[in-house]
């Protein structure tokens, strides 16, 4: 199925080994794989490792009790989906710009009936972020890519301080980002969010930190301690293990990048050609 929407052209495609499994693509970049049956089913590698964070964020209560999650970007919902499946009664709001992606969504993916604790509203990330109230969030997760770039409004140390915010005193923020060598947005990412938040770690596979290709980084950081050992252990794990850079390696890798600010913010750069695009 191929639709227009609000910011390019959505296409739905089945995947022929999982009958009700589908994957969501904007102008041929991919942005959602979601299997209907399975929500804990991750079949992109960065949304294992969001969802790494979100299995050892903790909460109010016992380890593994509900959170109140704010996502950042919507695509197909399929960590809202596996953060319902895996921590029940969880309080799910998930903001997406694109209101023609929200409702095709809706008709082909839809939720399970009552809604499984998620909201879904159509607003900018940035101003959502900031209309929401102080200490309202355990987690949230920031997904958003303009076609395939992060907007320059979501990249500065305003943007960074309304997070900070909105979190609970210990709440995890987690970013999907993407760069390559020399990373100049990746490192500037890192050394404004080191200017707000206590603690910063960083999710990606050798490869990419390397430098030999293109790929996405999971940044991670709060005011309280991040359980760096949990992470790392689970995402060595995965199919395609990733590394976990903390401390003094993860100031190395920063060097000297300097925090962002609001007229200085660039999106994050254009990945080669081929490099997400699906046909």
């Amino acid at each position: 199925m191929t639709r227009t929407v609000d910011h390019g052209t959505a296409k739905l495609m089945p995947d022929l080994d999982r009958p009700r499994a589908w994957l969501l693509t904007v102008d041929g970049a991919p942005q959602s794989y979601v299997d209907l049956d399975d929500p804990g089913h991750l079949e992109f590698e960065y949304a294992r490792r969001l969802a790494h964070v979100l299995d050892t964020t903790g909460g109010p209560g016992e380890p593994g009790a509900p959170l109140d999650a704010l996502h950042l970007g919507g695509g197909a919902l399929t960590l809202p989906r596996y953060l319902a499946a895996t921590r029940p009664g969880s309080r799910q709001q998930v903001i997406e710009a694109d209101g023609g992606l929200l409702e095709l969504v809706a008709e082909q993916l839809p939720l399970p009936p009552g809604g499984a604790g998620i909201t879904v509203r159509q607003a900018d990330a940035r101003a959502a972020l900031e209309a929401a109230p102080d200490a309202s969030a355990d987690v949230i997760v920031a997904d958003v890519f303009g076609g395939s770039r992060v907007p320059a409004h979501l990249t500065s140390v305003a943007y960074a301080r309304a997070a900070a915010r909105v979190l609970r005193p210990g709440g995890v923020y987690a970013a999907n980002l993407a760069d390559s060598a020399p990373f100049t947005f990746l490192r500037s990412q890192l050394a404004t969010f080191r200017s707000v938040f206590v603690e910063l770690c960083l999710i990606a596979e050798p490869a990419v930190l390397r430098g030999r290709r293109f790929g996405n980084a999971v940044l991670v950081a709060s005011q309280g301690e991040l359980p760096v050992g949990a992470l790392a252990r689970r995402t060595a794990a995965d199919a395609f293990p990733a590394r976990v850079e903390y401390g003094a390696a993860l100031e190395r890798f920063i060097g000297d990048a300097v925090p962002v600010r609001d007229e200085d913010a660039v999106p994050s750069p254009e990945p080669p050609g081929g490099a997400f695009s699906v046909g």
